[in-house]
Formats: structure tokens, sequence, C-alpha cells
């Protein structure tokens, strides 16, 4: 590997000894361009630096005196050092101009040399190790800032800080989730930086940083842990902490590392909910109404002076109206529908979809079955009123069936049965009303039941 060496020195006899110390260094690998001013020297570092800046095998070095025609004394360092502080600058100065060379080292430059003592051997050794030095800080530059892009990149956010547990970096994940920017975080301990919560008490969680430092040990998020931001947003974050050691083992701080969640939770919040309710209408389905079912049963047996009702609601002629408007129009129909059905009931029943146009409402703790007529009256009131969909008008009416516990069935399975034919007997009679479960009417169950199911869709 050579090395360039770029010395600015005006004096001839001091120009002439520090090459013939140059060339009588034991490797003698240097390569010496002399130029007699400063500005001839911005000039050739600038035509090196886009000739040979690239190559790895090939480094530049000054040697500069302090005193030259166009400037002079400590201006003459700082002139070169702010047009090329990367570059290692060695300063020769005479005993008399000692104090400036001091001022120039304080102020940059790698090293200095008296005149008075030079040879090769100070001159190549001093050369060496800042060539060297300067190789190293390259390194390390390049590998600080690999590592900044790396974790300017990652979809996670980063989070680390001192022995003290003050924020000492925050890329760019971490800064959009907590609000703060690196600059400003900087400095504040983590628990200002990191708000965290637990999501459904609103307590405050210990920040896992603080406690990989205190215990030199990895440690996960809490669950259901919140991010509280700089701006009051909140996010659920997961993932973990750990302590930093340096080659000796030594703890030098802590960094974490975590991701937003929200989605992931809000979705899986979502399927759940899908799993036990309808898409369109987002009423409970045939699943939760079987548990929901059972379980008012069970009470009803145990409170005997509670009634309980079960009503089949179908939407007459909706095959008709799914076909003539589209599904589209149908489905909007649907919807509308189920939030009528909502609002004529109370909190404690449970209205549900079974599929196509059929709706059930479960009505617990009644007094009579008269409540129960009183709800179906109010239902079909509710859907003869006119929907608008799409800036038109859809008029339908409706036909219910009611059965009752204990008197129209002792399990789950027997009362939806019941009821369901009831409907079908509601539509035999003339639509938009109502019926009350009789027991003669089992024997039509084989009948009934053995419909296509788009016939039945469209009755």
């Amino acid at each position: 590997m050579h090395q360039d060496i770029l010395l600015i020195q005006s004096d001839d006899a001091d120009g002439r000894a520090v090459q013939a110390a140059l060339c009588g260094c034991s490797d003698n690998n240097f390569h010496v361009a002399w130029v007699r001013d400063c500005a001839a020297g911005l000039e050739w570092l600038a035509a090196w630096r886009s000739r040979d800046a690239l190559r790895e095998d090939c480094d530049v070095a000054v040697v500069l005196d302090l005193l030259l025609p166009d400037v002079q004394g400590i201006e003459t360092f700082e002139r070169l050092y702010r047009v090329v502080p990367q570059v290692p600058i060695l300063v020769l100065c005479s005993s008399k101009t000692e104090a400036v060379a001091r001022m120039a080292v304080r102020s940059g430059a790698q090293d200095y040399l008296l005149k008075e003592d030079l040879d090769s051997y100070l001159i190549g050794k001093a050369l060496r190790n800042m060539i060297q030095r300067a190789a190293n800080a390259r390194s390390l530059n390049a590998e600080a800032e690999r590592a900044r892009v790396t974790l300017a990149s990652i979809g996670d956010a980063v989070v680390s800080s001192d022995t003290d547990g003050r924020i000492t970096y925050l890329n760019g994940v971490a800064e959009a989730l907590t609000g703060w920017t690196s600059a400003a975080a900087t400095g504040h301990s983590v628990e200002e930086v990191l708000r965290l919560i637990e999501g459904t008490t609103r307590a405050r969680i210990r920040n896992p940083m603080s406690t990989a430092l205190r215990d030199d040990m990895t440690v996960g998020l809490t669950e259901n842990c919140v991010l509280i931001g700089h701006d009051g947003n909140e996010t659920f974050i997961e993932d973990s902490a750990a302590p930093i050691h340096d080659r000796c083992g030594q703890v030098t701080g802590a960094v974490m590392v975590f991701r937003d969640v929200s989605a992931t939770r809000a979705l899986a919040r979502r399927m759940s909910f899908l799993a036990q309710h309808d898409s369109l209408t987002e009423l409970a389905n045939r699943t939760l109404l079987q548990d929901r079912l059972t379980q008012c049963l069970a009470f009803t047996r145990r409170r005997p002076e509670k009634k309980l009702a079960l009503l089949f609601v179908d939407i007459d002629g909706f095959k008709t109206i799914n076909d003539s408007l589209g599904h589209a129009v149908g489905d909007m129909l649907l919807q509308s529908v189920a939030r009528r059905l909502l609002g004529c009931v109370r909190k404690s029943d449970m209205v549900g979809r079974l599929g196509g146009d059929e709706f059930v409402v479960l009505l617990p703790e009644l007094r009579d079955s008269h409540d129960a007529v009183a709800i179906a009256e109010k239902i079909l009131r509710a859907l003869r009123a006119p929907h608008r969909l799409k800036r038109q008008l859809v008029r339908i009416t409706g036909s219910i069936g009611i059965a009752t516990l204990p008197e129209d069935g002792a399990d789950a399975d027997l009362l939806m049965s019941n009821a369901d034919l009831a409907m079908y007997r509601a539509k035999a009679s003339g639509r938009d009303n109502y019926q009350l479960f009789e027991p003669a009417w089992a024997a039509l169950a084989v009948g009934r039941h053995a419909l296509p199911s788009r016939e039945r869709l469209s009755a």
C-alpha cells in the first residue's frame, strides 16, 4: 500500500530536508508531492480526491508548515482543515512557533514535529501512525454508518440508552411511534420517552430497559402493553429489551426493539368477532345464537317464573327484491332490517342472522308470551316503514314465528325448529303477521324442511 504525502512548504531548504527524511524511511513507500503555498495545496488535494479517493490501496497525509506566503500561523491550519477535515495533517514548526503548533493539534491536527529534530525515523513513524489512525477512523465511521442505515431500514423500532437509563438513540420507526425525534429524546430518561401502560387496567408498566440494566438480562414486554406517544397517541407494542455489553462484558447500556401490533391485534379481534357474527350485518351468527340460547335455557329452568321466547323473522318476497334490484341493494336491505330489529329489542336480548333473509330474535326473562307478541308487533311495524336504499324507497313486510319455553320446547334445537314452523305458518297465513307455535303444526315439519332452500327464501 503506497501513501501519498502532500508537503506544503515554502522554504526550499526545509522542503528538501523533509524529502530527504522521507526518502530515508526504512519501508520508503511514501510518494511525496511538494507545493509552496496553501492555495496550491488545496488544488492538489482536490485533484487527488477526484482521482484516488476511491482506491483502497492509497492513503494521503499532509505535512504542513504554518508559515506560508499566502497565510500565516494557526490560520494556515484552519484554512486547510475546513476544506479537508478527513485528511490527517502533520504540522512542522520551529521551537519559536511550537505554541501555535500545539494549538493546531487541539484544533484537529494529528501531531506536530520540530524542524530542529526532524529525521527519517520520527517523521516516518509520525506519518504512518496518523495515516493508520485515519484509516481506523474511516473504518469505524463506515461501520457506524452501516449500522445507522441498517437500524433506519428495519421495520422494528429501536431505542438505546446508557447505563443511567438516558436515551442515546431512536431509529426512524421509534421516532414515529414515540412522537420524539432522536435528537429531542437524547438525554431524557427511558421512562419519560417510553411511557408504557397495561392496556386493560391502564396501570403504569416498569420500562423493560430499566429492568434489563438492573438485572443484566433480556426482558420481554408485558402482554397487552400500550405505548403512549409524546402526542398522546396510543399504540399496542410487543417485543423485548436487552443489556448492551462491551468487549469486556461490562454493561454499557440497553436496547429495546419493539413493533406496532395494533393492526395485528385489531385483525385478531375482528377474526374472533367474525367467528361468532355475520359478516354482512354483524349480528350474532348461528353458533353464537346456539350458545346464548343454551345459556338462557339453563337460566330459565332455574327461574321457572320467567319466560323465554324465540322469534323467527323472515323478509317477505326478498328473492324478488334481490333479483330485480341486484345483490348490492339486497345486502343493503338486510343491513337495514338488522338495524331495525336491534332498535325493537332490549339490550339484554339478542338478534342474529341465520343466513339469507332469516333472522332470529332471542328474548330472555319475559313475564309471559304477551311480551313476545308485543315485540313481534313492534318488529312488523318497523319493517313496514320504507327503507331508503341507493336513493330509492323499498317497502317490505315480514313474517314472524314465535316459540316459548317451556311450552314449545325443552331444548334449543326443538325450540328453534318450532319457531321456524310458526314463521312458515305466518307466511302461509298471508304474510306480514306473526304466529304463536301450536303443537299440531309439528306434523308439517317434514314437508316444510323438504322444500328447497331457494324456494324457501323466495317465500
